[in-house]
């Protein structure tokens, strides 16, 4: 009996992570994004790290991993669980880690000069994809609903859930590769980047949980949405790529 409740709890810390996170694109996007905006000390160093590869390349990394069982103790770092009302810190955190101490192992480890190569590379692979993690905002979503993925929706007749419309369905269907997608994001001047680079990453887990919670209120269970529902929201996906792109870019420029 002991051995099923246990079996059961982990599955349901685990649940929500064995889900994927922005799309393949998506991720891409930001790490095209965050390719434009780094300094040149930073971009020395991830070509060492990273053996040439761009940002992009590797930025679905954490989710590749996911197919081996020996990396399942990352599953539970690609989300941060905030209830309605609530804040960062409020509930008992997940015994597992989350998205928030995640970002923070990934950095420590990075910035040790006693780490060894391989586990920075191995690191800066996964914050890499977990910065672009906390711009979806279904990832900083309610524990109960698994961040939306069991409010069940439709997309054009087929059946999904709000996780998935903000994962895939709105990105995937817009049709561009992420090269396209980064070019047509919003061109903004230097000061409006520095802007969008202000805060820490309480700050900008905050931001996407207010979101978050205005996302909520955009459905209900049944719903089926079809091409208003990226008429309003498109914007709002731009906007996430945009500003996950261009707070990696920070990351990594101060860390390197």
């Amino acid at each position: 009996m002991k051995k099923t409740i246990f079996l059961l709890l982990f599955s349901i810390q685990f649940s929500f992570a064995e889900v994927p996170v922005w799309s393949k694109t998506g991720h891409r996007t930001i790490g095209e994004v965050a390719q434009q905006h780094l300094k040149g000390k930073t971009k020395k160093a991830l070509r060492d790290l990273l053996n040439g590869q761009s940002l992009a390349a590797v930025s679905n990394f954490a989710d590749e991993i996911k197919a081996d069982s020996i990396y399942r103790k990352y599953n539970a770092w690609h989300y941060a669980n905030i209830g309605k009302g609530k804040v960062y810190g409020d509930d008992k955190p997940n015994s597992y880690g989350d998205l928030v101490t995640a970002i923070n192992e990934c950095k420590k480890i990075i910035k040790d000069e006693n780490s060894s190569k391989a586990d920075k590379t191995f690191y800066l692979k996964l914050l890499i994809h977990f910065i672009g993690d906390l711009h979806q905002p279904m990832h900083i979503g309610r524990l109960e609903d698994k961040g939306g993925n069991d409010i069940q929706l439709q997309w054009f007749n087929q059946g999904t859930n709000l996780h998935r419309v903000w994962d895939s369905n709105m990105i995937n269907d817009y049709g561009m590769s992420y090269t396209e997608l980064a070019d047509k994001l919003p061109k903004i001047n230097k000061k409006q980047v520095n802007a969008i680079q202000q805060g820490e990453i309480l700050d900008w887990i905050e931001e996407s949980h207010i979101l978050a919670d205005r996302i909520y209120d955009s459905v209900e269970m049944g719903d089926k949405l079809y091409y208003r529902y990226s008429y309003v929201w498109w914007s709002t996906v731009e906007t996430q790529l945009q500003k996950g792109g261009l707070r990696l870019a920070k990351v990594l420029n101060d860390l390197f």
